[in-house]
């Protein structure tokens, strides 16, 4: 399962969104996205979010040093494999999680 949950505050989601679906239909995967907007600091807390977007492949979390982030209403950054940060993760940390 895909999961890609979000808050509506961060303008990243849809961003992250298109390159998700990008890389499924490079890769020949037709696989659903499971959106799920996050609205509060509790539900925040309760779905470990540490930030929007967040991408999860069968419950794992496409950007393990992320993915310990507080859980909060936030904008979350991506640690790139060059070592850069970004707002989505790179097609390459899509690639590897789809795998």
């Amino acid at each position: 399962m895909i999961e890609l949950l979000y808050w509506q505050g961060c303008p990243s989601h849809p961003e992250a969104k298109a390159l998700l679906e990008q890389v499924l239909a490079e890769l020949g995967r037709d696989d659903e996205i499971v959106l799920t907007e996050v609205t509060s600091d509790a539900e925040a807390e309760r779905l470990r979010f540490p930030g929007s977007p967040t991408i999860r492949i069968d419950g794992l979390d496409i950007d393990a040093m992320g993915a310990n982030g507080r859980p909060s209403l936030t904008c979350r950054i991506y640690h790139l494999p060059d070592g850069r940060v970004s707002p989505v993760p790179s097609r390459e940390q899509l690639e590897v999680a789809l795998g």
